[in-house]
């Protein structure tokens, strides 16, 4: 039997047509997320600040990775004293949060109610999904980290008192 090169080839034309078009849609989806290059800092290189997008008066913002104002995605972490609390709010992303340190309560709903707080140790996760009232007290001297995608913000589901 003799081989026939035109009968055995494949038409990789439709297959090279597909890798070209799923290579440039992850560039163009990497360009408008706002995808980010090497990032690595020691806790000493870090610049902490008491004026961030998410920061309220009495904590601090340190923007590691993109900026919670702007589209795309960011990773930031906060600093509360203890006794501090958040009245309900929203926000506009989902969220995943880490308590780094200290200890750190959460709820949800529209009105702060101490026994629905869901009490958080370091090392513990949760989910701050969008547009989902929630509040939160810290126990003790808290840093966490929050993950999301831009542009992010605080919604209060009614005026706070005072300053918070």
């Amino acid at each position: 039997m003799a081989w026939n090169s035109t009968s055995s080839r494949t038409n990789h034309g439709p297959v090279r047509a597909l890798i070209v078009v799923g290579t440039t849609l992850s560039v163009l989806a990497q360009a408008q997320t706002g995808a980010v290059g090497v990032v690595a800092v020691t806790p000493v290189e870090m610049k902490w600040s008491s004026q961030g997008g998410l920061a309220a008066p009495g904590m601090e913002q340190l923007n590691l990775v993109g900026d919670p104002a702007k589209p795309g995605p960011y990773t930031l972490r906060l600093k509360f004293p203890k006794g501090f609390k958040i009245a309900p709010h929203t926000h506009p992303d989902s969220r995943e949060v880490t308590i780094l340190s200290g200890i750190f309560a959460t709820g949800y709903g529209e009105k702060f109610d101490a026994a629905n707080l869901k009490v958080l140790p370091a090392g513990s996760f949760y989910t701050e999904p969008a547009n989902v009232p929630h509040y939160i007290e810290i126990k003790e001297d808290v840093e966490l980290q929050v993950s999301g995608m831009g542009p992010s913000g605080r919604i209060f589901v009614s005026p706070p008192d005072g300053p918070k």
